[in-house]
């Protein structure tokens, strides 16, 4: 079996693995655990996209089941509609109001994002129990079941194929998301808003778009619920509901899609085992499985902090690398079907000799801190043009200023003969602007070639729902067939499969440019790609760089190492506690004494 086949080929043995438990002659009390195993897991995969991957943490999962549940509860019984329709309702009604919710909730950061999503969790607990309608806090009896091609599915043996078969839609979706564009575009949010905004990802809605899709999990799994036990109340939705999810979906693997089945199994089998060991133990009732159930969390979190599927998952790269064995990544689903791939449009890039970029008198201020000081300077199309100076003179300060990282406080930077101060990183992307980074930002679980292909986002337009049905093959074959001409392009294709953090630093810096390549830029714009490299690694650095000058891109390169710019750049603008102190070709630079004096302190 190839590792890129294996998510799929897995998942389709574990379904009809699942399928074949609906007819063996098992106890009811075992289905009865399966089918809330399989609504878990539903709210959990929510999480794994939330949480997990997109990194926002939530505790209010357990709302959204409420509103579903409610939702086709009220419908089939004050309207005596079906409960079909009662899913379609509940689902537009989570749609919207995790729509409504997220605009505000997504735009909170740090601890106040799961705070946020604390306080409407517990308003629409108290919400539904006070509501008359809803019948407060005594819920609503009598749901009829659903019925499915004639047959009634009133008990917990008929729903549980309908219950695993959507865990399992679930799961290929989710699959096919993550493996895509936007899906990329989701996973980027971990490393970084200024990361993904530079690729042109648009963070603000990347962020509600995976809020969303969490919630209408989490709305799914409540309209089963609510016709699986016929009865609903507020007491299932609340908060330490939320909570419960949240505990799942981290101790299977926040991070991992398989992850998010073994934490709802896990807990929910070790719920039930305890819930009847411990009173017989203690000789006492009480909750008590939750004080030892929050005592295994402790110390998963400190013996296997990112949940135990990736636990196993990494024991079994061990024993592979012992044997010798270099572990690769499963391949995206677009570079096993190259027929498809297309070349992309390629950017008209701007004529020799004219200018590509132009700093006027730009001034950044930190309080009374001039980090910059009305500086002035132009790039050249086909031209490297080095901004050096020692530590602290202001260089990547003025770096964000050009790269839209930071607003000005005053002057002006236009780029192809456009004003762009005061845009974002994302519109300047779209413009032609690429970047890479100080401090080197990358997915360091995903495959160099996926993080590579982050940096094509915007040469692609494809949604998230053809990446979730898979209409997207072609697009996805050509966004990875550029990035791995990319790779190929800076001596990196052998290794395209190959976790991004196995790399060495030198790799790491090569395979952040072959990412802004993959943007098309036309222009370059590089911090500090030098830094902690070896003599060796800044040789081939600069091989690469004055190879993408002959192919004709135009490059601005951030770097306090002289010696290294020095054989490289076409011209040299030289700061010193944020001001322009020189500017010419670099044997001139070399001999100005304000030079001399910034790096050694004094005049020869």
């Amino acid at each position: 079996m190839t590792a890129s086949r294996a998510p799929r080929l897995g998942l389709l043995a574990w379904a009809a693995a699942m399928a074949v438990a609906a007819w063996l002659p098992v106890p009811e009390f075992w289905i009865t655990l399966a089918n809330y195993i399989g609504l878990a897991s539903l709210v959990a995969l929510g999480l794994v996209l939330l949480t997990g991957i997109a990194g926002m943490t939530s505790f209010g999962q357990a709302a959204f089941v409420g509103l579903g549940a409610y939702a086709s509860a009220v419908l089939t019984t004050t309207y005596g509609a079906s409960p079909w329709a009662g899913l379609v309702a509940g689902l537009a009604i989570v749609v919207l109001g995790s729509a409504a919710l997220g605009a505000i909730t997504m735009r909170l950061s740090g601890h106040y994002l799961p705070l946020g999503t604390i306080a409407w969790g517990l308003g629409l607990f108290y919400l539904a129990g006070n509501l008359e309608f809803l019948r407060k806090f005594d819920g609503i009896t009598g749901i009829p079941p659903i019925t499915l091609f004639g047959a009634v599915l009133e008990i917990g043996r008929s729903l549980y194929l309908l219950i695993w078969a959507t865990v399992a839609l679930a799961v290929l979706a989710l699959l096919n998301l993550l493996d895509s564009r936007p899906g990329r575009a989701i996973r980027a949010l971990r490393g970084g808003v200024v990361m993904a905004e530079s690729c042109g990802v648009n963070t603000p809605r990347m962020r509600l778009l995976a809020f969303v899709l969490a919630a209408v999990l989490a709305g799914l799994s409540g309209w089963l619920y609510a016709h699986l036990q016929r009865a609903v109340n507020p007491t299932p939705f609340g908060l330490n509901a939320g909570i419960g999810y949240l505990f799942m979906a981290v101790v299977g693997g926040a991070g991992t899609v398989w992850g998010a089945l073994t934490g709802a199994a896990l807990v929910t089998l070790l719920s039930d085992w305890l819930q009847n060991l411990l009173p017989r133990l203690l000789g006492q009732t009480g909750n008590f499985e939750v004080i030892v159930l929050g005592g295994l969390l402790i110390v998963l979190l400190q013996r296997a902090p990112a949940g135990l599927w990736p636990l196993l998952t990494r024991l079994g790269h061990r024993r592979r690398a012992g044997r010798g064995e270099h572990p690769a990544l499963p391949a995206p689903a677009g570079l096993r079907v190259p027929r498809l791939a297309q070349p992309l449009a390629r950017r008209q890039q701007p004529a020799a000799g004219s200018t590509v970029l132009e700093v006027r008198r730009a001034r950044k201020t930190f309080g009374g801190l001039v980090a910059v000081n009305d500086v002035s300077f132009s790039l050249q199309a086909g031209e490297i043009l080095g901004l050096i100076g020692p530590n602290g003179a202001g260089k990547s300060t003025m770096f964000n200023l050009v790269s839209g990282v930071l607003p000005m406080t005053a002057g002006e930077v236009h780029f192809l003969g456009h004003r762009i101060d005061g845009r974002p990183s994302r519109t300047l992307a779209r413009e032609g602007m690429a970047r890479t980074f100080q401090h080197v930002r990358l997915l360091r679980a995903m495959s160099v070639v996926e993080n590579v292909a982050i940096g094509a986002h915007l040469r692609g337009h494809r949604g998230w729902l053809p990446a979730v049905l898979r209409t997207n093959r072609a697009e996805e074959a050509s966004l990875l067939a550029e990035a791995q001409a990319q790779l190929d392009r800076v001596g990196l294709g052998a290794l395209a499969l190959r976790e991004a953090g196995s790399l060495a630093l030198g790799q790491q810096r090569i395979l952040e440019i072959a990412r802004a390549l993959c943007a098309d830029p036309a222009l370059l714009l590089l911090d500090e790609p030098a830094a902690g490299l070896r003599h060796q690694e800044k040789q081939a650095l600069a091989a690469l760089l004055r190879q993408l000058r002959g192919e004709g891109v135009s490059i601005l390169l951030v770097e306090h190492d002289m010696d290294f710019v020095m054989g490289l750049v076409d011209r040299l603008v030289v700061m010193d506690f944020g001001t322009r102190i020189a500017e010419g070709v670099p044997q001139a630079v070399r001999r100005d004494p304000r030079v001399i004096e910034a790096y050694l302190g004094g005049v020869e």
